[in-house]
């Protein structure tokens, strides 16, 4: 996945990667014959990811007939060595979409496994191991299921208690079902917790709405960047409404939370604060923060009092949360899919789900029974809490476009560039996005031919 929390490691060379993603050299679909195969899982060179290794004894042990084999690269290069290794016909078995690609890309370029009779033979239900419906359909295509999710991030809103008792504002609602939590109550909120100043030392902010990747942000606000087909039919949509009224309103409220309303950090501001503290809302002059709920990781280490909270109510009654599913993979050049699908059913069962939660740092189990452990993993924090705003990011969540966006890393760095200028104040939304429509036609009918 996507994620900008993943660390960055040191480099591995091609060859150590492409040496540890050797399989067996057997042909068969499954182990008839009792031999001990070999199963690589690759995945980024990142203590959250990399602590499968501590599983494998215990899974071996269970298994005896399967040993598995992690291999990793850094989180820059994680999607260029599995192109790599796929090419030299040593691709490794299991993988997910933990580079700048997304399922999509990885679907229409036909490097996945359908996993569907396998998940038929050995009667796999996601039911069995506690994985919402809607949860597990994020990874189907006409019917077939193509990976099986293991972690599950969503949207969420991060507050710094200690400002709003300064302020002396009531803090936000946990409750998805709280109709007086809108957005616009938001923003009322947030004026009275800024303190707009150029003097760094005394500036702060009430909100910084960080919600999903820019081409998806108009979507909380009611208006669509991508034509619907683009759900149906392998992530490439057949029109683009940048120049739409809702559209281009959409825009204008979000930036409008910078450079108009001004409750919101501008790019300068927030890099000025991010580089003593890594992310701006860690620095105290944050009142409140929509991100992606890995910011939890690091909330026992705040130096503030902090609080967790809905998503407020937006135009689009139907999506108010950003969902960052993390599905495992079987690539569609492995020897021994069946095995694969043994590891996977294995790390998302509820026991070895609850264990990675600490082994992980804080990864969040997609296991709903596991996800118990880890609504309570955070010292100050209501465990009830976490619950009732995760229950309500899946009730009214959307995947995140990276996922589902044919070519999107190049998309994604469309958008970042025509949008600096916007976010900088320097132009309006409407003068860039007739630029970036006419530019991202031209790419779309460039890659999707």
């Amino acid at each position: 996945m996507n994620k900008k929390w993943l660390s960055l490691s040191l480099c591995f060379s091609l060859v150590t990667v492409l040496a540890g993603t050797g399989c067996s050299s057997s042909k068969s679909d499954s182990n008839a014959s009792g031999d001990i195969v070999t199963i690589t899982h690759y995945t980024i060179d990142s203590p959250d990811r990399t602590f499968v290794e501590k599983l494998i004894p215990d899974f071996e042990k269970k298994h005896p007939n399967i040993k598995i084999k992690v291999t990793k690269a850094p989180y820059e290069q994680f999607d260029s060595k599995l192109q790599s290794a796929i090419a030299a016909k040593n691709a490794p078995d299991v993988t997910s979409q933990w580079g700048y690609g997304g399922f999509m890309e990885y679907y229409n370029k036909g490097m996945l496994m359908d996993l569907t009779p396998y998940l038929t033979e050995t009667g796999f239900k996601n039911s069995d191991y506690n994985i919402p419906d809607n949860v597990m359909d994020i990874y189907k295509v006409k019917g077939k299921t193509y990976g099986v999710p293991v972690n599950s991030y969503v949207s969420l809103m991060l507050y710094n208690k200690d400002l709003f008792d300064k302020a002396k504002v009531a803090y936000p609602p946990t409750d998805y079902e709280d109709k007086s939590w809108t957005f616009d109550k938001m923003v009322e909120d947030a004026k009275k917790l800024t303190v707009d100043s150029k003097n760094i030392a005394e500036a702060q902010y009430g909100v910084d709405f960080g919600w999903g990747e820019r081409d998806q942000r108009p979507q909380y606000f009611g208006g669509n960047v991508y034509s619907d087909d683009t759900w149906t039919n392998g992530g490439k949509p057949s029109e683009i409404n940048l120049n739409k009224p809702e559209v281009i309103e959409a825009y204008k409220k979000i930036y409008g939370l910078i450079w108009d309303q001004k409750v919101s950090p501008s790019p300068a501001f927030s890099k000025s604060v991010a580089g003593q503290f890594g992310d701006p809302f860690l620095s105290g002059k944050i009142a409140m923060s929509v991100v992606g709920s890995w910011s939890l990781a690091a909330s026992n280490n705040f130096n503030f009092k902090v609080g967790v909270a809905a998503v407020p109510q937006g135009p689009n009654p139907k999506v108010r949360s950003v969902l960052y599913i993390d599905p495992l993979f079987v690539l569609k050049d492995s020897k021994h899919p069946k095995e694969a699908l043994e590891w996977i059913k294995y790390l998302v069962s509820t026991d070895v789900q609850e264990k990675s939660i600490e082994l992980s740092g804080g990864n969040p189990p997609v296991n709903q029974k596991a996800a118990e452990k880890y609504y309570a993993n955070f010292s100050g924090i209501d465990p009830a809490q976490i619950k009732q705003v995760y229950e309500g990011a899946y009730k009214y969540g959307f995947e995140s476009y990276n996922h589902l966006i044919d070519n999107y890393s190049q998309i994604n760095e469309l958008f970042i560039n025509e949008l600096a200028g916007v976010e900088n104040g320097e132009k309006k939304p409407e003068e860039v996005l007739p630029v970036i429509q006419d530019k991202l036609k031209k790419l779309l009918d460039r890659v999707n031919k």
